[in-house]
Protein backbone atom coordinates (compact mmCIF):
# COMPACT_ATOMS: atom_id res chain seq x y z
CA UNK A 1 0.00 0.00 0.00
CA UNK A 2 1.73 3.57 -1.05
CA UNK A 3 1.81 6.08 1.38
CA UNK A 4 3.60 9.70 1.30
CA UNK A 5 5.28 11.23 4.65
CA UNK A 6 3.54 14.08 5.93
CA UNK A 7 4.62 17.63 5.10
CA UNK A 8 6.66 18.23 7.72
CA UNK A 9 8.19 16.48 10.94
CA UNK A 10 11.27 14.24 11.48
CA UNK A 11 12.58 11.46 9.56
CA UNK A 12 14.60 8.73 11.01
CA UNK A 13 16.96 7.02 8.60
CA UNK A 14 18.01 3.29 8.64
CA UNK A 15 21.34 1.77 7.75
CA UNK A 16 20.33 -2.00 8.67
CA UNK A 17 22.63 -4.65 9.19
CA UNK A 18 21.63 -8.15 10.65
CA UNK A 19 23.32 -7.74 13.93
CA UNK A 20 23.64 -3.67 14.25
CA UNK A 21 21.11 -1.13 13.04
CA UNK A 22 22.87 2.58 12.29
CA UNK A 23 20.10 5.16 13.13
CA UNK A 24 19.93 9.14 12.24
CA UNK A 25 17.46 11.90 12.57
CA UNK A 26 16.94 14.62 10.40
CA UNK A 27 15.27 17.92 11.61
CA UNK A 28 11.09 18.50 11.30
CA UNK A 29 12.19 21.03 8.30
CA UNK A 30 13.51 18.20 6.97
CA UNK A 31 17.25 20.56 5.96
CA UNK A 32 20.04 18.53 8.20
CA UNK A 33 20.58 15.14 9.37
CA UNK A 34 22.43 14.04 12.41
CA UNK A 35 23.96 11.08 13.78
CA UNK A 36 21.51 9.33 16.45
CA UNK A 37 23.04 6.36 18.06
CA UNK A 38 24.30 2.30 17.01
CA UNK A 39 21.72 -0.26 18.14
CA UNK A 40 22.66 -3.80 18.50
CA UNK A 41 20.02 -6.11 17.81
CA UNK A 42 18.20 -7.93 20.14
CA UNK A 43 14.86 -10.14 19.71
CA UNK A 44 12.46 -8.60 17.76
CA UNK A 45 9.57 -8.00 20.53
CA UNK A 46 12.86 -5.79 22.09
CA UNK A 47 13.81 -4.34 19.18
CA UNK A 48 10.07 -3.35 18.46
CA UNK A 49 9.91 -1.50 21.85
CA UNK A 50 13.06 -0.16 21.31
CA UNK A 51 12.26 1.54 17.59
CA UNK A 52 8.55 2.46 18.99
CA UNK A 53 10.49 4.59 21.57
CA UNK A 54 13.09 6.07 19.80
CA UNK A 55 10.23 7.08 17.04
CA UNK A 56 7.96 8.37 19.38
CA UNK A 57 11.04 10.78 21.35
CA UNK A 58 11.90 12.11 18.56
CA UNK A 59 8.71 12.95 17.12
CA UNK A 60 9.42 10.39 13.83
CA UNK A 61 6.54 10.70 10.92
CA UNK A 62 8.34 8.33 8.54
CA UNK A 63 11.56 5.79 7.95
CA UNK A 64 14.10 6.32 5.41
CA UNK A 65 15.93 2.08 4.75
CA UNK A 66 18.90 2.35 3.21
CA UNK A 67 18.67 -0.19 0.21
CA UNK A 68 22.56 -1.08 -0.59
CA UNK A 69 22.35 -2.11 -4.77
CA UNK A 70 24.50 -3.73 -6.55
CA UNK A 71 27.37 -0.93 -8.08
CA UNK A 72 27.26 -1.85 -11.42
CA UNK A 73 23.99 -3.01 -12.21
CA UNK A 74 22.23 -1.04 -9.63
CA UNK A 75 19.77 -4.37 -9.06
CA UNK A 76 18.87 -5.23 -5.70
CA UNK A 77 20.71 -8.62 -4.12
CA UNK A 78 20.43 -10.77 -1.05
CA UNK A 79 21.23 -7.52 0.93
CA UNK A 80 18.59 -5.49 -0.38
CA UNK A 81 15.98 -8.20 0.03
CA UNK A 82 16.94 -8.13 3.60
CA UNK A 83 16.45 -4.49 3.96
CA UNK A 84 13.15 -4.28 2.49
CA UNK A 85 12.51 -7.53 4.89
CA UNK A 86 13.75 -5.49 7.89
CA UNK A 87 11.80 -1.85 6.41
CA UNK A 88 8.59 -3.83 6.16
CA UNK A 89 8.71 -5.48 10.08
CA UNK A 90 9.93 -1.85 11.23
CA UNK A 91 7.13 0.07 9.44
CA UNK A 92 4.20 -1.88 10.92
CA UNK A 93 6.70 -2.42 14.23
CA UNK A 94 6.12 1.72 14.40
CA UNK A 95 3.01 1.96 12.06
CA UNK A 96 5.08 4.68 9.81
CA UNK A 97 5.50 4.56 6.28
CA UNK A 98 8.93 3.27 4.61
CA UNK A 99 10.96 4.92 1.90
CA UNK A 100 14.03 2.99 0.35
CA UNK A 101 16.93 4.93 -0.73
CA UNK A 102 20.25 3.93 -2.31
CA UNK A 103 22.92 3.55 0.34
CA UNK A 104 25.21 2.99 -2.10
CA UNK A 105 29.04 4.21 -1.01
CA UNK A 106 27.23 5.46 2.39
CA UNK A 107 29.73 3.32 4.64
CA UNK A 108 32.69 3.89 2.61
CA UNK A 109 32.03 7.49 2.55
CA UNK A 110 31.54 7.28 6.64
CA UNK A 111 34.47 4.96 7.22
CA UNK A 112 36.56 7.79 5.10
CA UNK A 113 34.76 10.84 6.87
CA UNK A 114 35.77 8.83 10.03
CA UNK A 115 39.08 7.85 9.42
CA UNK A 116 39.98 11.74 8.21
CA UNK A 117 39.05 12.98 11.30
CA UNK A 118 41.51 10.83 13.20
CA UNK A 119 39.87 8.52 14.98
CA UNK A 120 41.11 5.11 15.88
CA UNK A 121 39.82 1.59 14.37
CA UNK A 122 37.46 0.86 17.18
CA UNK A 123 35.82 4.41 17.75
CA UNK A 124 35.76 4.12 14.16
CA UNK A 125 33.70 0.99 14.33
CA UNK A 126 31.50 2.17 17.11
CA UNK A 127 30.30 5.09 15.10
CA UNK A 128 30.51 4.03 11.22
CA UNK A 129 27.00 2.79 11.43
CA UNK A 130 25.14 5.61 12.62
CA UNK A 131 27.27 7.76 10.32
CA UNK A 132 26.18 5.98 6.97
CA UNK A 133 23.01 6.51 8.23
CA UNK A 134 23.37 9.85 8.54
CA UNK A 135 24.60 10.24 5.09
CA UNK A 136 21.79 8.09 3.64
CA UNK A 137 19.12 10.07 5.24
CA UNK A 138 21.13 13.19 3.84
CA UNK A 139 20.74 11.92 0.26
CA UNK A 140 17.57 11.53 0.80
CA UNK A 141 16.86 14.88 1.85
CA UNK A 142 19.28 16.58 -0.54
CA UNK A 143 17.48 14.58 -3.57
CA UNK A 144 14.09 16.39 -2.56
CA UNK A 145 12.93 13.24 -0.40
CA UNK A 146 11.94 11.35 -3.27
CA UNK A 147 8.74 9.33 -2.79
CA UNK A 148 8.17 7.21 -5.91
CA UNK A 149 5.24 3.66 -5.52
CA UNK A 150 8.80 1.28 -5.58
CA UNK A 151 10.59 3.30 -3.18
CA UNK A 152 7.38 4.12 -0.33
CA UNK A 153 5.20 1.55 1.56
CA UNK A 154 3.82 0.82 4.23
CA UNK A 155 3.33 -2.75 4.47
CA UNK A 156 0.18 -4.73 5.91
CA UNK A 157 2.26 -7.73 8.12
CA UNK A 158 5.49 -9.26 8.57
CA UNK A 159 8.76 -10.84 10.53
CA UNK A 160 12.20 -9.29 10.98
CA UNK A 161 14.61 -10.83 8.85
Amino acid sequence: MSMTFPERGALLGVDYGQRRVGLAVCDSERKVAAPLILYHRRTPELDAAYFRQVTKQHGIVGLVVGLPLHMRTHQEGESAQAARQFGHWLSQAVDLPVVYHDERLTSALAHRLLEEAGMTAKRRREKIDKVAAQILLQSFLDAGGPETPASLEKPSESTPP
